[in-house]
């Protein structure tokens, strides 16, 4: 069955917004009695039908519930915008397919971008929600800047590119219920972002031997934790 994002269900019946409602209606051509699921972004997954089928806001009946119970850690990883937009998106889409709960762009001193989309990164991980069947929308916090993320965030793990003494991610004990994972920009973070980032106590870790884009660092660190917290 067709699968359709629908944030707020409270009643039996409900009402799809205008591009959820075109897509069913004129895109798929969907009539009424057809039958189709629907993902509310918090583990809700609903069974239904098309009663009354419009193109801006076709009606829904529900018939059956399940709840999709949220994993027991939080995977939240603040990365650089990258310079091209497709592989920031790229980026989301993976991660969303892995499994991840929260996203923060960040603004460091060497990033190629410095303003993000957020209604689109949003329809990108909303299509990654649908297509890989996980219930659960990871939440897209606004950017922010570096300086400001590190003051306001509880201290996590830094993968950086520099010289210096790092613990490989695979090799660290993930026992917190909460992970954080700090990614910079393709042209690493600064040596002062970094050591700004460990006097407050974030632990800097390496992703492996070879120096990665800054959407495959993000993808990377996104399957190590998933995998070490199986």
């Amino acid at each position: 069955m067709n699968i359709f994002y629908c944030p707020i269900i409270t009643t039996d019946q409900v009402t799809l917004d205008e591009a959820e409602s075109q897509h069913a209606v004129k895109v798929l051509r969907l009539v009424a009695g057809d039958r189709i699921i629907l993902f509310d972004g918090q583990g809700g997954k609903y069974e239904g039908e098309i009663d009354q089928p419009h193109h801006k806001k076709c009606v829904v009946k529900i018939t059956k519930k399940e709840n999709t119970p949220k994993r027991p850690f939080h995977l939240h990883i603040a990365i650089a915008p990258t310079k091209m937009n497709d592989r920031m998106e790229w980026f989301l889409e993976k991660v969303t397919e892995i499994g991840i709960d929260e996203i923060t762009p960040v603004i460091c001193e060497r990033s190629e971008r410095k303003v993000t989309n957020h209604d689109r990164f949003e329809k990108v991980l909303i299509a990654a929600m649908k297509q890989s069947m996980n219930p659960w929308l990871p939440v897209l916090n606004d950017q922010v800047d570096l300086k400001l993320f590190l003051e306001k965030s509880p201290p996590g793990f830094i993968a950086h590119c520099m010289e210096t003494k790092k613990t490989p991610l695979k090799k660290c004990d993930l026992h917190q219920e909460k992970i954080t994972i700090l990614i910079g920009p393709e042209g690493d973070f600064t040596e002062g972002e970094v050591v700004m980032a460990s006097d407050k106590g974030w632990m800097p870790v390496s992703l492996g031997e070879s120096r990665l884009r800054t959407e495959t660092a993000g993808i990377v660190a996104c399957h190590t934790v998933n995998l070490l917290k199986e």
